[in-house]
Parts: C-alpha cells; structure tokens; sequence
C-alpha cells in the first residue's frame, strides 16, 4: 500500500516510517519527495488550503498513474492511522484528539502504524479516520465560542444529540460559515449535506482516508475542489490572523469528506494517532 505523508518541511524520518513523503509549500524538497509544484498544481494557495493542495496536485498528475485496485492512502507527518489494538491507548477527549499516554520513538511508532490493508477491507471502499465524539463540548466552550447558536437553540446545553457537526464548526471556524458555503453546492448535495451537519453528531476528522478505488477518489475530487473553488468568492485567499479561518478550506473538506463518501461508498473506520516527533 502507497500512504502519502503530506508535510510542510523536510522531514528524514517520514521514509524510516515506510510512508512515501510529499511536500506541499515553498519548501524547496530533496528528489525523493513527492513534489505538488510539479505538475499541474494549485501550490500557490498552500497558506488557506494547507494538505489540499496535495490532494488536487494528486488528483490531477498520479492518481492515474496507480495500478487497479491498489490500496493508496494520505496521512500527515504529525498524524498516523495506526493497528486497531493500540486504539485503548489513545485519547480522545476535547483538545485532546488522538493522542497516547506514553512518550514515542520512531522505532515505537514504525510499530504502531498500519502499512498493509487489512483483510476486513475487501468488501469496503475506503477507510476513514475512526470519528471523534462530539457530544461532550464544555459549557464553557458553548457560552464562549458558540453563544450566537445557543441564542438559536438553547437545548444545545441540554441535549446532546444538538451537539451536531454543525454547532462544532460554528463554535471553532465561525458562524454561519458553513451554511453559507453549503449554499454553494449543487441542490442534490446541498440539501444532503445540510441534513447531515444538523444531525451527526461525530466527526471523522483530518482529511485522511484510504482506498484502492481510484474512480470514488476522482469522482470525490470533482465535487469538493470546485465547490471550493466557488468558496473562494465568499471566504477569499488573503491572510487571517485566525487559524480558525485561515484554513476555511481544510476545515470545510474535513466535513464534506466523510459525508461524501459515507453517501457514495462502503466505509470503514480506522484508529489514528497524533504524534509529532519533530518536537522530540
């Protein structure tokens, strides 16, 4: 299985990992990475697209390059899908997503990760990152960040199934954001979608997934790259000083991701990990 490391940097341990390493940015990365700036390539808008711009340089110059049916996936430098019985070890509370209880090393996290498909894999089409819970954000939180949507709905203190997809992105990337960009999308998605931010109440988060049905990944490809593309007439490219806004478009693909696929294929769910060990 081909797993693409996205990064921001030059990173030597990516490859001792068995992961292949793809740079996106200005970086200016060795040969033995993959490299978004060659090609066909929308690099230029790394600071608002962040690991997008790797997916759409994949999208456009080596997804048809892959063999049939071979498993091919994406992860980040800093998060890993890992084997299902480390998933005991690993937090996934509020502000606390992903992580382990234990200090790692290369040689640690090597072990940990998942680099083969698994046989329970054959009859689904693609894997996504296990889904964090939503339903437990602090009362605190909701008076701080969401106060606009508790004005709305107050029973969103009270009743955790209003603890939605919605709410969530409301509280962390701004009010109304969203639907404004739902809005933009085609009627048959836009109502979907709609449906599914007011109701779900779990996330499968960080754009990673992984698949060996190139036709789904291309066809996912050309409904959310011009639906965000149509994005940038609302949100725009420009600079922010909020990380919340900044990446717009990282944080609208991460809930239109597992909706689209959960819609369109068989989907299975994978443990993941955050560990960063450039900080080691």
């Amino acid at each position: 299985m081909n797993l693409y490391c996205i990064t921001h940097k030059k990173i030597d341990y990516i490859e001792k990992l068995n992961l292949i390493p793809s740079g996106v940015g200005n970086y200016n990365y060795p040969d033995n990475y993959e490299n978004e700036k060659k090609g066909e390539n929308i690099s230029e808008k790394n600071s608002s697209y962040g690991e997008l711009t790797f997916h759409y340089w994949f999208w456009k110059n080596k997804i048809d390059k892959l063999k049939k049916n071979e498993w091919f996936g994406f992860c980040h430098y800093r998060r890993f899908f890992v084997k299902d019985n480390f998933s005991d070890l690993i937090q996934n509370s509020e502000n606390r997503q992903g992580y382990i209880n234990k200090k790692l090393n290369l040689s640690t996290l090597k072990e940990m990760l998942i680099l083969e498909p698994k046989k329970d894999w054959e009859s689904k089409d693609v894997i996504l990152c296990k889904p964090i819970d939503l339903q437990k954000p602090k009362r605190m939180k909701i008076l701080k960040h969401g106060f606009k949507s508790l004005i709305r709905n107050p029973l969103i203190l009270f009743n955790k199934k209003k603890c939605t997809v919605k709410l969530q992105f409301e509280m962390s990337h701004g009010y109304e954001n969203l639907k404004m960009a739902i809005n933009l999308l085609p009627k048959n998605e836009r109502i979907d979608f709609l449906d599914y931010i007011n109701t779900k109440t779990s996330l499968s988060p960080n754009c990673m997934f992984m698949t060996k049905n190139t036709k789904l990944t291309k066809d996912f490809y050309e409904s959310v790259f011009p639906w965000l593309q149509d994005c940038e007439k609302v949100f725009g490219l420009e600079k922010k000083n909020n990380y919340g806004t900044q990446r717009m478009y990282n944080f609208l693909f991460e809930r239109y991701m597992p909706y689209w696929f959960e819609k369109y294929s068989k989907v299975s769910f994978s443990s993941w990990l955050y560990c960063d060990l450039t900080k080691e």
